[in-house]
């Protein structure tokens, strides 16, 4: 595949970057396309290595490796290679539904399985994935395909993010009839509200949500199945139920002061920002401001990140991302964290950048730990206590021991707390009587996806947790087929 000697050949290049100090002024995409040729030589790099392991999604040590929906990366990528554009974009929809958010979204654990990454940066495959599929959008090679044929058959999906999206477009495909339940004003989901509109920009959502229309999907908008649509009219309606809300309850912080005010959490900072860019420009005012304020983050992850590039375009005073984790090393250790695992390395991603340009310096502040938030006499936050910690392990255990004399006193007007969720709401799974696991999530096995009330499915997050967007496409695609199974007797979908 590829090239044979490209990946000695050629380095690896990614998709570039705006100017962050540029970047910060507006909301526009922050990357920058990358030219024909330059993504093909990147195809090029693709090392045509004896067993691929980038198309073979796993979980090593509790960390996915490798693509979970299987993509066909050493075909597309020699494709690309040849200028074979056309061809390489059917091989990436033969996985994937919606390659653009994979390419624009997703981690790329096929990058960390990547067998030139043993000893080479890897292939940029997230690059070149999103490369085709613009090519395809701005070819006209992506056209609404309806179903020849109805089968009769109504389902209905609650919830419109991946997942949801995943399943309506696998089963319209056989010629289910297919409405999709979205309590927002939007459809998506996480993919509208919880990443930023600078990370993946609306459009390109709406993009694919209106070919999903024009083939035949309904989708139900500011509709909450339990709340607005009864569930005992949602079993009269429809011959299958597939539920794909998400694991949107957040993890509780059990920190002194939690409830003051300016204390919140980031999907709410992200969501009415969102909401409020795309309805008004924020000339509506309706989102959580940090213009002119101290602002701090809790939480290394991606979505910790985000706020960290929304707070900067708010033109905040200052702002300081804290990581419960010890700064890590800029390679892999080759012992504790060998490939083909993912590598968990320190990155610099595009919300540090930003922080860097318009402050001065890396905002992250590691191994720190929050002890309590302190208020003013308003009850709003004015300042949030911390200490550092070392982190060991026995028998397995993670221990955190509290390091004297590095306590600290940080000003602050707003928190944002971004340490994940911790699973499904539970009102509509108990509406309908749905079982659940000891975590919250619902009992349904991987691979079958029935719950134990006949005829509701359940897939994604709501299923298996806060999880990667790869792995609720794939749960997507696999609980259409599941259901198809239910509703025909048998099915042809993969």
């Amino acid at each position: 595949m590829g090239k044979r000697t490209g990946f000695m050949e050629y380095k690896r290049k990614d998709r570039g970057e705006r100017e962050p100090s540029v970047r910060v002024r507006d909301w526009e995409d922050y990357t920058a396309p990358m030219n024909d040729k330059d993504v093909q030589i990147q195809g090029a790099r693709c090392m045509s290595c004896g067993v691929p392991t980038c198309h073979i999604g796993m979980e090593l040590n509790g960390v996915t490796t490798g693509c979970p929906l299987n993509h066909l990366i050493p075909e597309w990528a020699d494709l690309v290679y040849k200028g074979q554009w056309k061809e390489a974009l059917k091989r990436a929809h033969n996985k994937n539904n919606f390659p653009e958010f994979t390419g624009i979204a997703c981690p790329a654990p096929c990058e960390g399985a990547c067998v030139l990454g043993i000893n080479e940066p890897p292939v940029a495959i997230r690059t070149i994935e999103r490369a085709i599929v613009e090519k395809g959008f701005e070819n006209g090679w992506i056209k609404p395909t309806p179903p020849i044929s109805r089968t009769g058959k109504r389902v209905a999906i609650v919830g419109s993010g991946p997942t949801g999206l995943a399943a309506a477009a696998q089963l319209n495909k056989v010629g289910h009839s297919v409405t999709v339940f979205e309590r927002d004003d939007r459809v998506g989901g996480l993919l509208t509200y919880g990443i930023p509109e600078m990370k993946l920009p609306y459009h390109i959502v709406e993009r694919r949500v209106n070919l999903l229309k024009q083939e035949g999907i309904k989708f139900k908008t500011n509709t909450e199945v339990g709340l607005d649509y009864p569930v005992e009219k949602v079993s009269a309606d429809y011959d299958a139920v597939i539920l794909a809300g998400g694991a949107t309850v957040h993890r509780e912080m059990e920190v002194e002061g939690g409830n003051l005010e300016g204390v919140c959490y980031a999907m709410d900072f992200l969501h009415q920002n969102t909401k409020s860019l795309l309805d008004s420009d924020l000339t509506d005012g309706n989102y959580i401001s940090a213009e002119d304020k101290n602002v701090i983050v809790i939480g290394g992850g991606d979505t910790g990140t985000d706020c960290l590039a929304t707070a900067i375009r708010h033109n905040c005073k200052s702002l300081v991302q804290f990581d419960i984790y010890e700064k890590k090393s800029t390679k892999r250790n080759e012992h504790g964290n060998p490939w083909p695992q993912y590598p968990i390395i320190h990155r610099i991603e595009y919300g540090h950048k930003e922080a860097a340009s318009k402050l001065g310096k890396d905002p992250r502040a590691f191994a720190v730990l929050t002890k309590k938030f302190v208020g003013d006499e308003q009850g709003h936050i004015k300042e949030v206590h911390t200490v550092n910690v070392r982190t060991r392990y026995e028998q397995g255990k993670r221990i955190r021991e509290e390091i004297p004399g590095t306590e600290k006193i940080w000003p602050a007007d707003l928190v944002l707390i971004a340490i994940g969720f911790q699973g499904p709401e539970q009102a509509l799974l108990s509406q309908l009587r749905v079982e659940r696991n000891v975590n919250s999530t619902v009992k349904a096995t991987y691979g079958d996806y029935r719950t134990n009330v006949e005829g509701v499915f359940c897939a994604g997050d709501m299923r298996r947790g806060q999880s990667l967007i790869v792995w609720a496409i794939h749960e997507g695609r696999e609980v259409a087929r599941e259901c198809d199974r239910y509703l025909m007797g048998e099915t042809d979908l993969p």
